[in-house]
């Protein structure tokens, strides 16, 4: 089936929701692993010194200053959100482009439901789905600021067809680590140089989902 998202303003809507993957409504265990990976990192100093403590994920991505925001006129974002958003949205871009090419290994059969949607011009679920993946994010990588606040399912129920009638299928470790390069290869996109700690840092986030998302 192809989709028709060819239109820029439909991208950016495509951009505004990969969150939806799963209308979440409650901090799992592995959601708390990732707060502790995203929020803080201790890195070693002198002896006299001590720990130092490396900013957080959601710092280095731009924190909680205020930009002015790109895709909604007149209003401000955190610069932190704006770059997990952007992130996001070129992931969806990334995965959408694999299925329109019938790739080895796309990711249609999980994201059917809302490709669908996309198809036939409704991107209102899309848009909250990026919208619920930026909270996610955001917030387990200390952006804890109320705009980033995080209410949808667990990691468990949000990939689980049976729990979640917007996820198409379930996951295996391939199709994780297909997700993963996507991530990887959105965020080096979007100015996160490979192999650097931040790059590394965003990885481990996404590897301490692994274990509640296969299933």
């Amino acid at each position: 089936m192809a989709y028709n998202i060819s239109s820029v303003n439909l991208y950016k809507e495509f951009s505004i929701n990969l969150l939806n993957i799963k209308t979440m409504t409650k901090y799992s265990k592995f959601a708390l692993c990732a707060l502790a990976i995203g929020a803080l990192t201790f890195t070693s100093c002198s002896d006299d010194d001590g720990p130092t403590i490396t900013p957080s994920i959601y710092q280095r991505l731009g924190g909680t200053e205020l930009v002015a925001d790109p895709d909604n006129a007149g209003q401000m974002i955190e610069k932190g959100r704006l770059s997990y958003r952007k992130v996001i949205n070129t992931t969806v871009g990334l995965i959408v482009a694999d299925v329109q090419a019938n790739a080895t290994g796309n990711l249609g059969a999980h994201f059917a439901p809302v490709l669908t949607e996309v198809g036939n011009s409704n991107t209102t679920n899309l848009a909250i789905l990026v919208d619920n993946l930026t909270d996610f994010f955001s917030f387990n990588t200390g952006g804890t600021n109320a705009v980033n606040t995080y209410s949808g399912l667990d990691m468990v129920a949000a990939h689980n067809p049976s729990t979640n009638p917007r996820m198409g299928t379930t996951s295996t470790d391939a199709n994780f680590d297909k997700f993963k390069g996507y991530v990887g290869a959105a965020a080096v996109q979007n100015g996160v140089t490979a192999n650097t700690q931040l790059y590394t840092d965003i990885v481990a986030v996404l590897e301490s989902l692994r274990e509640p998302i296969v299933q």
